[in-house]
């Protein structure tokens, strides 16, 4: 087969990771008419438990990768950490998107920084640290700023704020020593992100910008109407993350974070080289969602320029609300949240609730923003989750 050529429905489609976004992928892929295979070694994965294959073995295992590009006409990765190596190694023998060398960029702290400099995209001052000697060297315009660990860091781990030197070192010192990258800390008035879809020929589409709210370093809430950010700013953000979708060669879905500082300047945060959780209102408030866009890019199917039909705001459901009775886990009152109008619930199909892990996500659509926002305060309140 060509590799221009689109898969047709009735192929099967590969992913690297059982999460909560390849379970939402398999999904999306099994209802436009395709098989699918996954790699996860949890027998009990989201995405494996209702996939036609799933492949349990590490994402490393040579057996289990020469049974998925068996089984597979093409493959995706559901998580960014999932080795390049592994990525470059099913390349060889079934088109992978996005490639090893995308990822491995999203996978590095430092790289990542570097590849926006290079895009001419702005983000916070930086300064990479991999050696005693670069410690010494930080500039003490950097300060105060947050340590990131160059790699395996999401959610918020693997950083550490620091005001002073010493402060800095200590924290150096608790993370191992590995290479880091220290940010400015900067004056921030707001979070955003945007989703864009590349497929191999080059086209280019994307979702709505999302404003995005973050508690204890995950996202919990995003609101997505015309005017949840000015026009020129959002206009700014699309310019961005094409830019380092396309400086990236990018084949696949690519979700670019944002700060909005005080002073209204949009600086780049961080890429994930995969669906988000910020996109995830797209399932029930846009035409096409970021999952089918995921579908529609490795399987080199037409992109088609998303449209909203009804503004959104999406909660994050974490394993939290199952326990605001005390330590016995309690189900949440679905019932009273699904009596709302507009309230669309999304469960992972995860056995067992645990505080801080991500359970689900609930879209609120309405009529108008003010209407949306207004019932998803009505859930959030019913959930015990905190107002916004």
């Amino acid at each position: 087969m060509s590799p221009n050529q689109p898969l047709l429905p009735g192929s099967t489609l590969g992913v690297l990771g059982g999460g909560q976004l390849g379970r939402m992928f398999v999904h999306q892929a099994q209802a436009m008419g395709y098989f699918t295979a996954v790699l996860d070694a949890d027998p009990d994965s989201p995405a494996g438990l209702v996939s036609h294959h799933h492949i349990q073995t590490g994402y490393e295992d040579p057996q289990g990768l020469a049974e998925l590009a068996r089984v597979a006409d093409a493959v995706t990765t559901e998580f960014e950490n999932v080795p390049a190596a592994a990525l470059a190694a099913l390349a060889a023998q079934r088109p992978v998107s996005p490639a090893a060398s995308a990822v491995s960029v999203a996978q590095d702290r430092a790289r990542e920084k570097a590849h926006f400099v290079a895009c001419g995209v702005p983000c916070a001052p930086y300064a990479v640290i991999e050696t005693a000697e670069q410690l010494a060297a930080v500039s003490p315009d950097l300060l105060p700023g947050i340590l990131k660990t160059a790699r395996m860091g999401y959610d918020g781990k693997g950083q550490v704020r620091v005001k002073t030197p010493a402060e800095l070192a200590a924290a150096w010192d608790s993370v191992g020593q590995v290479p880091c990258v220290l940010e400015k800390m900067l004056p921030l008035q707001l979070e955003c992100s945007v989703i864009v879809a590349r497929g191999a020929d080059g086209a280019m589409v994307h979702l709505p910008v999302q404003r995005n709210l973050h508690r204890d370093g995950i996202l919990a809430v995003t609101e997505v109407y015309e005017g949840n950010l000015p026009p020129a700013l959002a206009a700014q953000a699309v310019a961005a993350a094409k830019s380092v979708a396309e400086g990236l060669q990018y084949v696949g879905v690519l979700c670019v974070e944002f700060f909005v500082l005080q002073d209204g300047s949009l600086v780049v945060n961080e890429i994930a080289p995969r669906p988000h959780n910020s996109g995830h209102y797209s399932q029930n408030a846009c035409d096409v969602s970021q999952f089918e866009l995921q579908v529609r890019t490795m399987a080199r199917l037409p992109l088609t320029q998303p449209r909203q039909h009804s503004p959104a705001v999406m909660l994050n459901l974490l394993g939290d609300l199952w326990f605001t009775q005390g330590d016995a886990a309690q189900i949440p009152p679905w019932t009273d949240v699904l009596a709302l109008p507009g309230t669309h619930l999304h469960l992972y199909g995860k056995r067992d609730a645990k505080r801080g892990r991500k359970m689900g996500h609930l879209n609120i659509t309405a009529a108008t923003p003010e209407a949306a926002r207004a019932t998803a305060l009505k859930a959030a309140a019913l959930l015990g989750i905190d107002a916004f």
